[in-house]
């Protein structure tokens, strides 16, 4: 089968999973659960991409393997942050301004379909990384995005840790972290999101094929001026007057040395 039919077939794929996971939210009332599937849903398709693309070179598994791990750390990590708590705040809003019988519907179309929607364009380099990888070996490419993904794997997972930890501690309700990985970016789990993303790209780019690598581009934009940075620091600006003085002294973004 060649690119575009995997890509294709990975499409419905995705649709019937986020329908599944549209009726789940249906029962549950908890348009949130939406999150956990984001990372699992990357996995499914880079298992369906491994399946469906011929052999088992050292970049396909590579691939395979880093996509599960970063996937099921996600997933996991978003189940404990969101057990027992209520709906996230922006799903919330959605349901009082649809009101509770069209808010099912809208949030079919806008969250779920929309979501299934980008995982799969983003997913590009995924399938590229794998398609492509018969006839070449590792080389400098496949390092620098195994670099990447370290660098960006420390960032997620230790910034989630570290926030964690924080938000556990009641004397901490209302201050700001600026310290660890909060010390160099304001969002380090955003930048290492970013960063294993561009590890796929490079991954994908080891093989000379480099127009799906538009997926870690698209990623990269989400993160910074769509659902991630920006809607962030928009909510984050009113509900914390430190934040602003936060702001400041730290890189929004880029991790840098805190301004004096």
């Amino acid at each position: 089968m060649d690119f575009p039919g995997i890509f294709g077939q990975a499409l419905l794929l995705v649709i019937g999973m986020m329908v599944v996971v549209w009726i789940i939210s249906v029962i549950k009332k908890n348009a949130g659960i939406v999150d956990i599937f984001w990372g699992l849903g990357f996995v499914l398709v880079s298992i369906f991409y491994f399946i469906n693309t011929p052999g088992a070179s050292p970049r396909k598994v590579i691939t395979l393997v880093l996509v599960t791990l970063w996937g099921i750390r996600l997933a996991i990590y978003i189940t404990w942050r969101n057990w027992g708590k209520e709906e996230d705040f922006r799903y919330r809003e959605f349901r009082k301004k649809y009101g509770p019988h069209r808010y099912w519907w809208f949030s079919f179309f806008q969250v779920f379909l929309l979501q299934g929607l980008l995982l799969w364009l983003i997913s590009a380099p995924l399938l590229g990384a794998q398609y492509y990888s018969r006839d070449s070996g590792l080389g400098i490419l496949e390092g620098l995005g195994i670099f990447f993904w370290l660098i960006g794997f420390l960032f997620e997972a230790g910034g989630d840790w570290q926030m964690a930890r924080f938000k556990s501690n009641p004397e901490n309700r209302g201050k700001v972290l600026d310290k660890g990985f909060w010390k160099y970016t304001r969002h380090p789990n955003y930048f290492g999101d970013s960063c294993i993303w561009w590890g796929y790209g490079f991954l994908c780019a080891g093989t000379g094929v480099y127009w799906p690598i538009y997926g870690s581009v698209l990623m990269t934009l989400l993160i910074v001026r769509v659902s991630g940075v920006t809607l962030l620091e928009k909510t984050l600006r009113n509900s914390k007057p430190q934040y602003r003085e936060y702001i400041a002294k730290t890189n929004s973004f880029l991790p840098w040395f805190p301004k004096k």
